[in-house]
């Protein structure tokens, strides 16, 4: 399905540019952006993944990751293909490099995917397996679908959207968790194919501009992105440009796509980015990838109590109230919270939209995450 894209105009020398994000795709026609699923047709573009998906999935939503919005629930989790970057550490490049369009043949409409999340219990539909800035127009409508119904949306992106499109997007997502892939503009040239700035613009805009909950994760590849100098300068900037209160996660990295010569990332690693953000004032760091009590538990900012106990994704203890409040001391957590039941847990379920349902539960595959 080709769908009518927005966010470009037409150049003086007939070519079509892509305003979508900080690349500025100039197309001749029949020709693709970058992303891949962004295309020049006739004199406007289309973007070609609308309505179709690389598979959907139940997830807890402390997966994506995101451990002060809703901690707990479920989350409906589906993406698209393609990628507006180019990032040699991919751990999803077989669908974000996807160029095989028969991959995409899952197909949904907004209302299909809503239905189907809302009928399976969950709170919250993400956006997430490849960057959703780049099915900003599908994604945009599945939220509009989703919060007729009462279900929140949350954006798994890079954040390399332009000031002209970001507003739109963001208007429509609840939550977002934004990669931060490094903290110098080498990093992101010679790893990701893009730049740092932009980045950094779309995460201070979304702090001190929407109502968007944010959380940042950094995956810490050893030798490329994990020195303490750059550690150090990034948890500063975190904590004065966006405020002690925004959650951090540095996450560990496995060897995947174009950098399989580099080793799994130490768990000292992280224990050690952590100790730095927390030493530079930020109040909720945490670990990543990894079987870390400690690095993946939440502790109150007033009294330091643990109130969020976790293993990798599941919840092992839970002390706070309805609004995120500490009952030992009262202390609010920044963050979104509600009443806590019982927690969805470590499984994960693939859902085949148009194959299974609700009434399937108990055959459903679940099986602990292992990503």
């Amino acid at each position: 399905m080709n769908y009518p894209a927005r966010y470009w105009h037409t150049l003086d020398d007939g070519r079509i540019q892509c305003d979508l994000c900080p690349r500025y795709c100039r197309l001749h026609p029949e020709q693709r952006g970058a992303c891949f699923v962004r295309m020049r047709e006739g004199d406007g573009m289309v973007l070609t993944t609308y309505g179709r998906s690389s598979g959907f999935c139940i997830d807890p939503i402390e997966k994506k990751p995101l451990n002060h919005f809703y901690p707990g629930t479920s989350v409906f989790s589906f993406g698209t293909a393609g990628c507006n970057l180019a990032c040699k550490f991919c751990q999803n490049w077989d669908i974000s490099k996807s160029r095989d369009m028969d991959s995409l043949m899952d197909a949904a409409t907004p209302d299909e995917i809503v239905r189907t999340a809302a009928e399976w219990g969950c709170t919250s539909i993400a956006f997430t397996y490849n960057d959703p800035v780049i099915f900003a127009e599908y994604a945009i409508d599945v939220a509009k679908a989703a919060h007729q119904q009462g279900l929140k949306t949350v954006a798994v992106t890079a954040g390399y959207i332009t000031e002209l499109a970001r507003g739109e997007f963001y208007e429509h997502m609840d939550a977002a968790n934004v990669d931060l892939k490094g903290f110098t503009d080498d990093f992101y040239v010679h790893q990701c194919g893009a730049h740092l700035q932009p980045v950094l613009d779309t995460l201070s805009w979304l702090v001190h501009k929407t109502n968007v909950w944010v959380e940042i994760t950094t995956l810490l590849i050893p030798g490329l992105n994990d020195s303490e100098e750059e550690l150090r300068s990034l948890s500063t900037w975190v904590a004065k440009e966006l405020g002690t209160e925004v959650p951090l996660h540095f996450s560990a990295f496995h060897p995947d796509f174009k950098l399989m010569d580099i080793p799994p990332t130490p768990p000292t690693t992280l224990s050690r980015a952590r100790g730095i953000a927390l030493a530079e004032g930020l109040k909720y760091v945490y670990t990543g990838n990894v079987h870390d009590t400690d690095g993946g538990s939440t502790r109150c900012s007033g009294c330091g109590k643990v109130v969020i106990k976790r293993d990798w994704y599941e919840i092992l203890d839970y002390t706070l109230d309805d609004n995120g409040a500490c009952l030992a001391c009262g202390t609010r957590l920044a963050g979104r919270f509600g009443h806590f039941d019982s927690p969805f847990g470590s499984r994960r379920i693939p859902v085949a939209i148009h194959r299974q349902s609700p009434s399937h539960k108990k055959t459903a595959a679940i099986r602990p995450d292992q990503s």
